[in-house]
């Protein structure tokens, strides 16, 4: 009898494990064999539909060497992106033989190929380049993978399927490929082998998008895997979703409780920074540092060291993104509002104790009250800067930010029923109307350097024109209120000066900023409110001409559309080349009827503009597209359990046709994917709260009142005696 050594015996059983666990049951044509983990996402979403059988990478070898001819096999990164799936030439010989139909992902090498290093590009993105989809996905369209690392390859690659590049455009590549472009996906043809660079396989976790053309990419790889099967549509429900479907009927009192997850979105995207890291804070600016990853421990303030700015929109590949941990005046107070009004309507009183901290930082704590802006000789006595976390934020002097701080503290302080910053408010509205020159225009901004040489009578005097809402109607809503308070007639003469100049130029001959749409957007306020004073037909004739070029954007949804101008007239449009793309602030769409609403620049100052507007109209079929907008926003509302820091929160860009959060991502600060505490966050929760207490701005703060300190104010920083 033939004696068989320990070790011989051992293969032997080794071998036939491996046979017995690799052997084919009847229907094998059916079969996937996956090596590596069966918690990817791939894995958990296709196990209903087709019978696989799993294996962990320890088994890798055993496993191709058991395998029938033509087996489909998937070879998925589970350890992406620190680790690259390992597979070495007599592997590829099995797989070559024995013509198994292999996916392999994010590989350390491939027969007849030379890899490079990984590469992590920051402003590219994935582009179909192929027909291998059969137009599910087209050729040219843009996908999103979060987080992309790649194997580079030295060696050519013939037509791959999708490839990695920096490239312009909302859905497709319209100004084709660069000639820069690294092979995503593409076929060994010698070996029945389909090859990614990177990783599909954990999709969901990583956020990549469109849903649907996502679904198309891997309906077409099973389908390669195993010919003659139809693979039906996967479906899954992502981890950033909308909070109601496009079409779905609203819950009783959805508006409420989308202000409460509205406000709860601060708290767990911890934007009010706690004491006992605020300096850490403070030090990560200084050397440089912009961003920190969100983390369930990172304590909770009270408003009183103030607030951060927002969500950066950079998704990383486990669907995460950063807090921008830079403190703007804008937000702060916008938050404040948003604290003060969520807290009447919900009747929390801790709200209003944050919400008077807010302010009180920034306006009595914080150096945006000290040096220059404290000193009554220098010319921005009075000025609220633009952010503090920085020099090159505290020189700067945004008018429509200041604006916007004015109006904030105004409908905070009506909510306290107080009046604890009326010395500061008169200060900046009188500031700001004595660096506005005679036609009514202050101009975009004005930085410290600026009032050191000129000093404030400069601006006063001069006779500017800034066809920019964007950057003057805020001022104007100001000021109009102002003069309801105060009566001084200097504040509506400017105003008025300033409105018909921009009204004679709209809205052709208007600068505009991301888009035009967000101007005619920023106009609606200031004429609302000007209506509030000087009801006549012409004003409300300028008001209802806006108003209908502004709903004329309005999908049936309730979405605001964005929209472009002429280009020559753009100050950040769409880039105009691939190699612009991620360079400077940009529009989300690149040409007009990309089907997507800006949730920074424009939806959320149509949504102010037109709550005011209807008030002031008393226009029914106006309240109506109101009503709908508001439920559109309540739609759209981020609902994630995965991610705190975006639930509850409003992204910049929604696409309102696919309905999910997509758009171009050009812009290189405030992409697609931010959430911006004041801008966005804090306008869209306040006028939520302002319908559920059926009032206005305008309305709200019609008891405050400044004249007591007015006359004495305006005689120190304004006496126009003496320039006049």
């Amino acid at each position: 009898m033939k004696r068989f050594s320990n070790s011989r015996l051992l293969s032997i059983l080794l071998l036939l494990n491996s046979t017995i666990l690799c052997s084919h049951p009847k229907g094998s044509e059916n079969q996937l064999t996956i090596i590596g983990s069966e918690n990817l996402d791939i894995v958990e979403i296709i196990r209903k539909k087709i019978d696989l059988r799993i294996f962990p990478y320890g088994q890798l070898a055993e496993t191709l060497k058991a395998a029938q001819q033509g087996d489909a096999i998937m070879l998925l990164a589970d350890r992406y992106p620190g680790q690259q799936v390992t597979i070495d030439e007599s592997l590829f010989a099995i797989i070559r033989d024995k013509q198994l139909r292999v996916y392999l992902e994010y590989p350390s090498s491939v027969p007849g190929m030379h890899f490079g290093e990984i590469a992590k590009p920051t402003n590219w993105r994935a582009v179909v380049n192929s027909n291998f989809f059969r137009g599910q996905p087209a050729s040219l369209q843009i996908l999103g993978i979060n987080g992309l690392h790649f194997v580079t390859s030295e060696t050519e690659v013939a037509s791959p399927h999708i490839v990695a590049a920096q490239v312009a455009g909302f859905d497709s590549a319209i100004y084709g490929l660069p000639e820069k472009a690294d092979p995503l996906l593409f076929e060994l043809p010698s070996h029945n082998l389909l090859v990614a660079t990177t990783s599909f396989s954990n999709f969901v976790t990583g956020r990549f998008a469109p849903q649907q053309e996502w679904s198309g990419i891997w309906r077409t790889i099973l389908e390669y895997l195993m010919p003659g099967k139809e693979v039906t549509e996967l479906v899954w429900t992502p981890e950033v979703t909308a909070t109601y479907g496009r079409d779905e009927k609203l819950p009783r009192h959805y508006q409420r409780r989308s202000v409460e997850r509205g406000i709860d979105w601060y708290r767990n995207a911890k934007m009010l920074v706690d004491n006992t890291y605020a300096d850490s804070l403070q030090q990560l600016v200084d050397n440089g540092i912009s961003r920190i990853q969100w983390h369930s421990q990172i304590p909770l303030g009270d408003g009183s060291n103030g607030s951060l700015e927002c969500i950066f929109s950079e998704i990383d590949e486990n669907g995460s993104q950063p807090i921008g941990i830079s403190m703007r005046g804008d937000c702060i107070s916008e938050t404040a509002m948003a604290f003060a009004l969520s807290g009447k309507l919900l009747k929390d009183k801790e709200s209003f104790t944050i919400a008077q901290n807010l302010l009180d930082f920034y306006l009595f704590e914080s150096i945006a009250a000290q040096n220059e802006y404290a000193d009554p000789n220098h010319g921005a006595y009075g000025l609220v800067p633009w952010g503090i976390s920085s020099y090159s934020w505290y020189r700067a002097n945004y008018g429509d930010d200041n604006a916007r701080f004015i109006l904030a503290t105004l409908a905070t302080s009506a909510i306290l029923k107080t009046n604890r910053w009326n010395e500061p408010l008169v200060k900046s509205l009188l500031a700001l109307l004595r660096t506005t020159g005679k036609n009514g225009f202050r101009g975009d901004r004005i930085d410290l350097p600026d009032f050191e040489a000129n000093g404030w009578q400069y601006y006063y005097q001069r006779e500017v024109m800034n066809l920019s809402p964007h950057f003057e109607a805020y001022l104007w809503a100001c000021f109009i209120w102002a003069y309801h308070q105060t009566g001084d007639e200097l504040f509506l003469e400017r105003v008025e000066n300033g409105i018909r100049i921009m009204m004679e130029h709209y809205p052709d001959k208007l600068i505009w900023t991301n888009g035009l749409a967000q101007e005619k957007a920023r106009m609606l306020l200031p004429l609302a409110w000007l209506v509030r004073v000087r009801n006549t037909p012409h004003n409300r004739a300028l008001l209802q001409r806006v108003v209908k070029d502004v709903l004329a954007l309005q999908d049936e949804s309730g979405a605001i559309r964005e929209e472009l101008g002429r280009i020559e007239m753009g100050r950040y449009p769409h880039p105009q080349s691939n190699e612009a793309y991620g360079t400077n602030e940009a529009s989300l769409i690149a040409k007009n009827g990309d089907p997507v609403s800006d949730l920074l620049y424009t939806t959320n100052f149509a949504f102010l503009g037109l709550h005011e507007a209807s008030y002031a109209l008393n226009d029914r079929t106006l309240r109506q597209a109101v009503k709908r907008l508001a439920a559109f926003l309540c739609r759209i509302q981020v609902s994630s359990e995965k991610h705190p820091e975006i639930h509850g929160g409003w992204m910049r860009a929604f696409d309102f046709e696919k309905f999910e959060h997509w758009g171009s991502n050009a812009d290189a600060g405030w992409g697609a994917w931010a959430i911006e505490s004041g801008w966005t966050q804090g306008w869209i929760t306040s006028i939520l709260a302002l319908r559920e207490m059926d009032t206005s701005i305008w309305d709200l703060t019609g008891k405050l009142t400044i004249n007591d300190i007015y006359p004495a104010m305006k005689q120190e920083m304004l006496n126009t005696k003496s320039y006049e």
